[in-house]
């Protein structure tokens, strides 16, 4: 529960993603968390068998992802930390879109596609800022690398998800 206090606060952009802990049961507590999550949506949306492999190449280019850009900034002894804390903001966003997804659905009303802009945009800014904490880049360049990892996480694995299935 202390990992889980001391995460938070980047939800808020409140702390530095560099200054959290290095916790590996912390990560493993997350992925599994972000897994059935994100598996829990897409079975919701699509065919389980295609829901679970587009799941498993997400939370592949996810961690992918992370490693590739901690790798270019030479800066992988932060791996732990940081997939850490992309997968609790993602994890922490997910746990608000689950009941907005059954509301969205079962009732189709326009707030509750607003209330999924917003949740969509929170994450956005939250991957945007711990992109711009760890590789110390300007606003407009986190912008663009969170732009891209949300095109090759999301609709890389819907594409490569098209593809097989």
């Amino acid at each position: 529960m202390s990992n889980f206090k001391t995460y938070l606060p980047i939800c808020f952009l409140k702390v530095n993603p560099l200054d959290l802990p290095r916790s590996v049961t912390f990560l493993k507590q997350n992925f599994w968390f972000y897994f059935l999550i994100e598996l829990l949506i897409q079975a919701n949306m699509i065919e389980p068998s295609e829901a679970l492999f587009e799941v498993i190449i997400e939370t592949l280019l996810t961690f992918g992802f992370v490693g590739l850009i901690l790798f270019l900034n030479k800066t992988t002894h932060l791996y732990v930390q940081i997939v850490t804390a992309v997968l609790f903001c993602e994890n922490v966003v997910a746990f608000f879109i689950v009941p907005t997804i059954t509301w969205l659905t079962v009732s189709d009303s326009i707030i509750s596609y607003y209330f999924m802009a917003v949740l969509i945009l929170w994450d956005f800014i939250l991957i945007t800022f711990i992109l711009k904490k760890v590789i110390a880049v300007n606003l407009a360049a986190s912008l663009t690398i969170s732009f891209f990892y949300f095109m090759m996480t999301y609709l890389g694995a819907y594409g490569l998800t098209l593809l097989l299935f």
